[in-house]
């Protein structure tokens, strides 16, 4: 398409209805228009709006970086450019990127990308002034040179680097000189990185908002220094098995601005320890302790010194009842509680707990197995609730479920999978009108009645789990899909009775992005096909064991899902001709293709090739001896990962 100048004023020969509108009214018309599809279909109405949608655009995500001096030139006020869709960036496309968007380029998404040196990074940190953000997250091939490039960047506020495993307290310190703006920094899996260059990132960077340490190799050597960071709100020390109690005792005498806390997975720190902290962080709103300590009645009363503690989460933790009591009794502010397969919650501590905390508004209670109606009771008490999560809850009565969907009416997430909720159970629910999430699997009572009682009045609804709910058919699945319309995701796997009904009723659902229904035996290409015609945002698709589904409902995934990034074809009746269709989903990332017979190693070369964006590849072991060591050399080079799976073949 030919280019035109920014100086455009509105044609005469624009449709009659839009010279009235202004620029602006416009501008504000394209702001509304989140879908890039939508967005390109917007600028070719005429050149005028190609123009104006030229100029104020200031987001890009490319799906190949060669293509990037190209969209540049096109686009000229870029501030941020995501590379996540291109597994390989070079130094060369970087150094484009900082000559063209020198004035303009304030973050860059390196999180996914491969194969550039600091020599790239260098080029932006000292082109680029306007630059504060950068991600270069996964970056395992990055040293201390790099770090090193980017403490050039003097006005950077946020930086994530997690995974960057050889970069040392040498590059940190180098970035904690140069970089002391720093606001967000992500640290986690930096294992080279220690109480060294933590205690200089704390010494420097006086304005740290955000700090994320999980799984970095520091001690209660690095906490002293810690303290001192008079605006820290956020701290996440998740698996930091170097910190003990005696570091605890020193975040004591600091950290009076922190409102979040996660240490997950902090094998050494003891009930005791943990009252150190609660004597210290008087502003704490969020405290996460999941897999790290047993909550003793001394750690649920030492609650009681954080009177604005809003968010408790226990996950996997030993409780006691006489700890939930307390914990009711002295977290004041309590809104948020999550016992995720916590060990020793029953209907005593439970109850005791909500009896006192009735404004509580999210509760997850998954795999919590001892607790039965009595504490079904109790939670609908609690008026406020509008997120519950009671997955494995095998002791509850199905009785019980409708007394929860008589009283919470403000429900708008809902986890019920593996429990004994049935079609009476659902219809409680119909009074949910703010209903968008909703996960009933494996619950065997379910059938289409239940899912029309909620279709008719949970109009709202945006994920639906229905993973082996066998009684399922399309008459369920038709009545959600036309009466929900905003659906995003959807759950169906091994739903054995549904066929290409279904499908064909969700292609009306334009919004639906991520469909599983591997399993569905009777599910062919022709509703693949219609699937793929009514929705075009779909980005995830699981259709493995589906093995009427074959060449022609791929091919029509090739015309028509250009947002399509993962796709699972395993089992399917595949060939080559299908696989030829995979280079047309131009977003490709991810492909799981096990056990699909009629694939030759040459038809899959081809195809590899042709797929500029794939990153992770899942194949059959047996292709690795049958193809081409060019091809997976070449495929190696661009940024794709092989998995090689030598399972056998199950129906």
């Amino acid at each position: 398409m030919k280019r035109f100048r920014a100086t455009v004023s509105p044609p005469s020969a624009c449709l009659c209805s839009m010279n009235v509108l202004s620029e602006e009214i416009l501008l504000t018309i394209l702001e509304k228009l989140t879908d890039s599809s939508d967005r390109k279909s917007w600028s070719l109405v005429c050149r005028y709006f190609y123009v104006l949608e030229s100029q104020h655009r200031k987001g890009l995500k490319p799906r190949r970086s060669d293509f990037l001096p190209s969209l540049l030139g096109r686009y000229r006020n870029i501030q941020c450019v995501d590379f996540s869709l291109c597994p390989r960036v070079s130094d060369d496309s970087l150094l484009a990127l900082s000559r063209l968007c020198r004035s303009t380029l304030a973050s860059v998404n390196l999180s996914q990308s491969k194969f550039f040196t600091h020599v790239g990074i260098s080029q932006l940190t000292i082109n680029c002034a306007s630059l504060v953000g950068i991600d270069i997250s996964n970056g395992t091939q990055l040293t201390d040179v790099a770090a090193e490039a980017i403490s050039k960047a003097g006005n950077l506020q946020t930086l994530r680097m997690g995974r960057c495993k050889q970069i040392t307290d040498l590059g940190i310190g180098c970035i904690a000189v140069g970089c002391r703006k720093l606001r967000t920094l992500g640290l986690k899996w930096c294992l080279g990185i220690g109480d060294l260059g933590i205690g200089l990132v704390a010494i420097k960077c006086k304005e740290l908002r955000s700090l994320d340490l999980s799984y970095v190799q520091i001690t209660e050597a690095c906490i002293a220094s810690l303290v001192q960071l008079e605006y820290l709100e956020d701290l996440i020390l998740v698996g930091c098995f170097g910190i003990d109690d005696d570091g605890l005792k020193v975040l004591k005498k600091g950290c009076k601005s922190l409102k979040a806390l996660d240490m997950s997975n902090c094998q050494n720190i003891s009930p005791s320890g943990l009252s150190y902290l609660a004597n210290g962080a008087t502003l704490l709103q969020q405290l996460t302790l999941a897999y790290c300590t047993h909550v003793s009645d001394s750690l649920a009363y030492s609650l009681r010194n954080l009177p604005k503690l809003q968010c408790i989460r226990l996950d996997g933790c030993q409780v006691t009842c006489s700890g939930l009591k307390v914990i009711g009794e002295c977290c004041t502010s309590l809104r948020e509680l999550s016992l995720c397969k916590c060990k020793g919650v029953m209907d005593d501590g439970l109850c005791s707990l909500l009896a006192k905390r009735k404004e509580l508004r999210k509760l997850d209670i998954t795999c919590c197995r001892k607790i039965t109606c009595l504490s079904v009771v109790a939670i609908a008490n609690c008026k406020q609730v509008f997120s519950l999560k009671m997955e494995s809850c095998s002791s509850v009565s199905k009785e019980s479920f409708k007394l929860i969907g008589e009283q919470l009416h403000l429900l708008e997430e809902l986890d019920f999978t593996d429990n004994e909720i049935d079609d009476e159970g659902l219809r409680s629910f119909t009074r949910c009108s703010e209903l968008t999430s909703l996960k009933v699997g494996i619950c065997s009572n379910i059938t289409n009645s239940g899912l029309i009682h909620i279709s008719g009045s949970c109009r709202k609804l945006i994920e639906l789990d229905l993973y082996r709910v066998a009684a399922v058919d399309d008459t369920g699945i038709g009545a959600i899909a036309h009466n929900c319309p905003m659906l995003q995701k959807v759950n169906m796997s091994y739903c054995t009775r549904i066929t290409d009904d279904s499908l064909k009723f969700l292609s009306t659902c334009q919004r639906l992005s991520e469909l599983e229904h591997r399993g569905c035996p009777l599910v062919s290409s022709a509703g693949l096909a219609a699937l793929a015609v009514g929705c075009r945002l779909i980005s995830k698709l699981d259709i493995k064991k589906c093995n009427k589904i074959g060449d022609k409902g791929v091919l029509q995934l090739g015309l028509f899902s250009q947002n399509l990034k993962q796709i699972n074809l395993s089992y399917c009746s595949v060939s080559d001709v299908g696989l030829l269709a995979l280079p047309s989903m131009g977003c490709l990332q991810n492909l799981i293709l096990l056990h699909v017979g009629g694939v030759s190693a040459q038809g899959l070369e081809i195809s590899l090739l042709s797929c500029a964006c794939l990153r992770n590849v899942k194949l059959n072991a047996h292709f690795r001896s049958i193809l081409s060591p060019q091809v997976l050399e070449h495929m190696e080079v661009r940024g794709c990962t092989f998995q090689w799976r030598d399972k056998p073949f199950m129906l």
